[in-house]
C-alpha cells in the first residue's frame, strides 16, 4: 500500500530537496518539531523508499566532464533490458531509462571531450547486440538541472 504524506513529511522533503545537507535541528526550528521527532520522520521517509539516498550534485564541466550528450537507443524488444543494463553499468552514462515508444531508452552521457564521445559511441554503445537506431543531442548550454522532486 502506498504511503500518503502528510504536510509535516512534505515539508521535511521539500527542505531536504533544497539542501540535503540540513541538520535535523534546523529543520525542527523552520517546521517547529523537536530534532528527535525530525529524525525519526526522516529514517521512516527511508525505510518507506520515498527518500531513495541522499546524494551529492556536482557541476560536471568543473570535473573535467566537459561534453554532455543525450541519447535515444531503440532496441530490439528481447534485447531492450539486457541492453539498458550494459548501458547503466558504463561509467560514461549518467542516467538511463526505457521511455515510451518502439522498445526507446533515453540516456544522458558525461565526458571528457569529443573523442572520449567519439570512442564511446563507437566501441561501446554501436558494439551491443540488439541496438537498431541511436540518436544523439549534444547539450549547448545548461539553463536548469532538476536536483530533486518538487512536491
Amino acid at each position: 500500500m502506498e504511503k500518503v504524506l502528510d504536510e509535516t513529511d512534505k515539508k521535511i522533503l521539500e527542505l531536504l530537496i533544497e539542501d540535503g545537507r540540513i541538520s535535523y535541528t534546523d529543520i525542527g526550528k523552520q517546521l517547529n518539531l523537536s530534532r528527535v521527532s525530525v529524525r525519526a520522520r526522516v529514517n521512516q521517509l527511508i525505510e518507506d523508499g520515498i527518500i531513495e539516498k541522499f546524494s551529492c550534485v556536482v557541476n560536471s564541466e568543473k570535473v573535467g566532464k566537459k561534453v554532455s550528450a543525450f541519447f535515444d537507443v531503440d532496441c530490439e524488444p528481447c534485447d531492450l533490458v539486457e541492453v539498458a543494463e550494459n548501458l547503466a553499468n558504463n561509467p560514461y552514462v549518467a542516467s538511463c531509462y526505457q521511455m515510451t515508444g518502439p522498445s526507446t531508452l533515453h540516456m544522458h552521457v558525461l565526458v571528457d571531450d569529443f573523442t572520449q564521445l567519439e570512442s564511446f559511441v563507437n566501441n561501446e554503445l554501436y558494439a551491443l547486440k540488439g541496438i537498431t537506431r541511436v540518436d544523439s543531442q549534444i547539450l549547448l548550454r545548461r539553463f536548469k538541472s532538476r536536483t530533486g522532486l518538487k512536491l
